[in-house]
């Protein structure tokens, strides 16, 4: 008789074993119905899971995360059992869920084209139309292998051979189409109600660029059509606000093939970059941080020593120079813990609070780039904090105050925040471990946030909180970070003298608000959709001369602006004034001045925004103040 325990607390006992769908038709219908897996003691199940013994039971339903991953990785199989029906030659390979939706990898002798997609996804939803019961079975090993090979299914069979022995080996069927999956899945593809096919792309086998290609067809899926339609209208948005191309426009920035993953920074996108640069700077400066400045390039046996060649190898760019190698830094801790070495430090120098706007490079793999947003050669606003045990709590709290403010001047009031735990793999003992993640839960409650707990998701060498930003069209961009490590000072020799004179390596967080400034920069251009706030943007005002007659009072207005600090162009062009209004407006400065015969004469100006309003005429007073305002704003 097992009795099962819901979410709410209250209780329902059975005469014998049931299923996860069995507990929700005795709760009652409208549950039953939109019920599409089980979470039973914390595990994900299928709706047709037995219960024999006394658990705890939550019903998982569209409306939850855990409902629209299910939703999603079942959509992935409703993709793959629609391609062997319409391509029966074509190989699957994986097929999981990532953010937003999900991919199915395939092996087809020629590229799927647009008319085929369309094909695709007509036949996706003509089964689920269908209503087709999903069914899992555990195999075999030799029996799967048996039974995908016979199907021409290769990629499936060798997936299958490098699955650990002690793994139970679970197929899921659905009609004439079966597939290997730990699951779950919805009970019936009716339950898929609202999916889209959004592109296709070349993927290596295993992700190996020395494997075959195969073709990605990337997918997304919501749990109505309400959801997916908005979800559409979102990428529809993001495609406008598309940074790269925002970026063209502007003329902020370019990639080209020479430098893969690496920009080059025109005038105005390095101003914009300077302001960023500068600002950070000042914040720095006032909240007790020491800006410092590594070396490039390192020798590789300090990158042995710290851990990063053994566990970052891949991912470094490495070169030599008269017999010893050299890696050209990817981070720059390392840097950060010579500094501290260098001199006796007393437990009266702690907090120690070194801030580097360090370059970087990463060996990222060329498929992952993607315009600012990922990067081989970045810029940290990088700090490490060498404190007391004592002093994490404090620390934390400091750096809490100040990220909040900074994301606020940019723009950002919608923060997730997240601590993640100890993992299975790690260094250093439980008791140290419990005081590091006390002090970061005790900083994050201080200041009466709310968080969530990501357990066994921290670094190896300490947990950590993460910050993500939730944009403007309602995406989530994980940026600032809070690192506690009790491993690398001791690694690399650093010690502190404690006030009964005995040696103590000290803590060692790593933290950053900005993370990579070209990413933030992506980020912030696709926030404002390039209307970035006055006291960011490159070039703040543009004096418009309506003729030639005009442009000595034009170039004379600029130039005042100028020398009061702000950032003026004169367009003094023999163009007619809507062509230059347009034009500036497209370049989304936030102010134009018109100049003409009035203005002249009356030594004033007429203010106009990038949006279009008409804030009337103004002596050049008057808008300096009007626009140190703005500015001051932020």
């Amino acid at each position: 008789m097992p009795i099962i325990t819901l979410p709410d607390g209250s209780t329902r006992t059975f005469d014998g074993p049931v299923t996860v769908a069995d507990v929700a038709r005795s709760i009652g219908p409208g549950l039953a119905k939109a019920a599409l897996a089980g979470q039973v003691d914390g595990r994900l199940v299928d709706t047709s899971h037995r219960i024999s013994a006394d658990t705890h039971l939550s019903i998982i339903t569209g409306s939850q995360a855990e409902g629209l991953e299910v939703i999603r990785h079942s959509t992935a199989h409703l993709l793959a059992q629609a391609v062997k029906a319409l391509f029966p030659s074509a190989q699957v390979t994986i097929g999981p869920v990532i953010e937003d939706g999900f991919y199915y990898d395939f092996a087809y002798e020629r590229p799927f084209t647009p008319e085929d997609i369309a094909a695709i996804e007509a036949r996706m939803a003509e089964l689920a139309k269908a209503e087709i019961d999903v069914s899992r079975a555990e195999w075999s090993r030799d029996d799967a292998v048996r039974f995908f090979e016979a199907q021409g299914e290769h990629y499936k069979a060798e997936i299958i051979r490098s699955i650990p022995e002690t793994e139970t080996l679970s197929l899921y069927s659905q009609g004439e189409f079966t597939d290997l999956c730990r699951g779950p899945h919805v009970p019936d593809t009716g339950k898929l109600k609202a999916f889209k096919l959004t592109k296709v792309a070349g993927a290596y086998w295993r992700g190996d660029s020395r494997n075959e290609m195969l073709q990605r067809i990337y997918g997304t899926a919501w749990a109505d059509t309400k959801s997916l339609d908005a979800y559409l209208k979102r990428l529809e948005e993001a495609e406008k606000r598309d940074h790269r191309r925002i970026g063209r426009q502007l003329d902020f920035f370019h990639f080209q093939e020479e430098a893969p993953g690496m920009a080059f920074w025109h005038e105005r996108g390095w101003t914009l970059w300077q302001q960023i640069e500068q600002y950070m700077r000042g914040v720095l400066r006032k909240h007790g941080y020491r800006e410092v400045k590594c070396p490039q390039i390192l020798d590789a046996s300090l990158w042995k020593r710290s851990g990063h060649w053994e566990n970052f190898r891949e991912n470094m760019f490495v070169t030599d120079s008269e017999e010893r190698e050299f890696a050209v830094k990817p981070m720059n801790c390392p840097g950060h813990v010579q500094i501290f070495n260098q001199g006796l430090k007393s437990y009266r120098d702690l907090p120690l609070r070194l801030a580097e706007f360090g370059s970087c490079h990463r060996n990222e793999p060329s498929g992952a780039l993607h315009g600012l947003m990922r990067v081989r050669a970045f810029t940290q606003d990088d700090a490490h904090i060498f404190c007391t045990e004592g002093q994490i709590q404090a620390e934390v709290a400091g750096f809490i105050d100040l990220l909040l403010a900074v994301y606020r001047d940019f723009g950002f009031e919608d923060l997730q925040i997240k601590l993640s735990t100890r993992p299975a793999k790690r260094v250093g003992d439980d008791a140290t471990w419990d005081k590091a993640e006390e002090a970061l839960r005790l900083a994050l409650d201080s200041k009466g946030l709310a968080w969530d707990l990501q357990p066994g998701e921290g670094a190896f060498y300490g947990p950590k909180i993460e910050f993500s930003l939730r944009d403007s069209i309602g995406r989530v961009w994980q940026c600032g970070t809070i690192q506690l490590d009790f491993a690398l000072p001791t690694r690399l020799g650093a010690e502190y003298v404690a006030e009964d004179n005995s040696r103590h390596a000290p803590v060692m967080l790593h933290r950053a608000i900005l993370g990579s400034l070209e990413r933030f920069i992506g980020i912030l251009i696709e926030h404002h959709a390039g209307l970035l706030p006055t006291w960011l943007a490159p070039a703040q005002v543009a004096a418009l001369s309506i003729t030639e007659r005009f442009a000595d009072y034009a170039r004379e207005v600029s130039e005042t602006l100028e020398n009061q600090g702000f950032r003026a162009i004169a367009d003094l062009r023999n163009e007619k004034i809507g062509l230059k209004i347009r034009e500036q407006t497209l370049q989304r400065i936030p102010y134009l001045l018109v100049i003409g015969e009035r203005e002249v004469e009356h030594k004033t100006v007429a203010v106009r925004t990038r949006r279009g309003e008409d804030l009337g005429t103004m002596t050049l007073a008057e808008f300096s103040a009007h626009l140190s305002a703005d500015v001051s704003r932020r």
